[in-house]
């Protein structure tokens, strides 16, 4: 039987948003083995993805004594350990044993000295998998930010996938892009950034959601800061000229030039792939969601679809703006001239 990406570990979620806090701690609340297995298979994909960033994980290293007696105690020596490295932030996770035993993990941290500490609630068998996890951690570290709007002209990007190859070309094509408008992103919710910085959640006057798995937390962002949102990033040509109307019309700014200059960008690039005009591709991967992107290309560039030689990725999830299609045509290229 085949699995999505999105039905993995609730705490597995929750972890790849807490580790990106970069002066955090991240204690799991359970046995050692299922810390080992969730670390290391982050570690795995951080490497791969040739990052150097190793963040602070910690374990309450629950065992059978702790199963059967309660592992409060644990939890609490846990905190102490991670207090003594003076973090920014410390972010507890529950696990399914943690849950199974009924630890009272907020009681635990609400009376612990030190920093602040933020419970991110993740035992994966009362429901929920990897996608809650990453919503339960972004709405449990917003509660860092102080209520009520101040809104000062700025982004903030919600929800980045921190275990995405692509992440960081999609944070530039979107400050390229949001820079057309005269508009700066000063808040990645939650991506390299420090504890101090999440503070700032709720200053910007534009939320953009990575995409819209996370209508729910931006819909509560909205109601508690007062704070506009856009549900994806852009995908398509035509999806990346209407995220700029969009956010435009959110930010009060006159979008036109700004949707000018990128479809004069876009017909630039277009005229750089002419050699891809008429060929015949299939396309490999194509989902429900990607079809009218891929509907777009075939158009742009009068392909022909069935059984060619040229067998094309469509990825998951999408490249973003014009610059992530510029990506993808080139990897096109290489496959269908090789």
């Amino acid at each position: 039987m085949n699995s999505l990406r999105t039905e993995g570990c609730t705490l597995t979620g929750a972890l790849s948003v807490t580790m990106a806090v970069t002066d955090g701690i991240t204690i799991i609340h359970g046995p050692d083995g299922c810390v080992h297995h969730t670390t290391s298979l982050l570690h795995a994909l951080q490497v791969d993805h040739d990052r150097l960033f190793s963040p602070v994980i910690l374990s309450s290293s629950l065992t059978e004594s702790e199963i059967i007696f309660g592992g409060e105690e644990a939890l609490e020596r846990a905190i102490r350990n991670a207090a003594a490295r003076n973090p920014g932030l410390i972010c507890v996770l529950s696990s399914c044993v943690s849950a199974a035993i009924g630890d009272d993990v907020q009681a635990v941290c609400a009376s612990s000295p030190g920093p602040d500490i933020v419970v991110v609630p993740t035992g994966g068998f009362l429901g929920g998998g990897f996608s809650d996890g990453v919503e339960q951690a972004l709405l449990a570290l917003s509660v860092l930010s102080g209520e009520g709007p101040c809104s000062d002209g700025t982004v903030t990007l919600i929800g980045e996938k921190n275990l995405e190859y692509e992440a960081d070309a999609h944070y530039r094509e979107l400050s390229r892009l949001l820079s057309l408008l005269g508009v700066r992103i000063r808040l990645r919710f939650v991506r390299d950034v420090p504890a101090a910085a999440l503070r700032q959640l709720g200053s910007g006057s534009l939320n953009i959601l990575r995409d819209s798995s996370l209508r729910e937390v931006g819909d509560i962002f909205r109601r508690r800061f007062g704070t506009p949102c856009i549900t994806s990033f852009p995908v398509g040509f035509a999806g990346t000229l209407r995220f700029l109307e969009q956010a435009g019309e959110e930010l009060g700014i006159d979008s036109r030039q700004a949707v000018k200059r990128e479809r004069e960008n876009q017909e630039r690039l277009i005229s750089h792939f002419q050699d891809l005009k008429g060929v015949e591709v299939s396309f490999q991967g194509l989902n429900s969601s990607a079809l009218p992107v891929a509907e777009e290309l075939v158009q742009r560039f009068d392909l022909r679809t069935g059984n060619g030689a040229c067998r094309v990725p469509v990825p998951d999830p999408l490249p973003v703006g014009t610059a992530g299609l510029s990506r993808l045509l080139h990897r096109w290229r290489r496959i269908c001239r090789a």
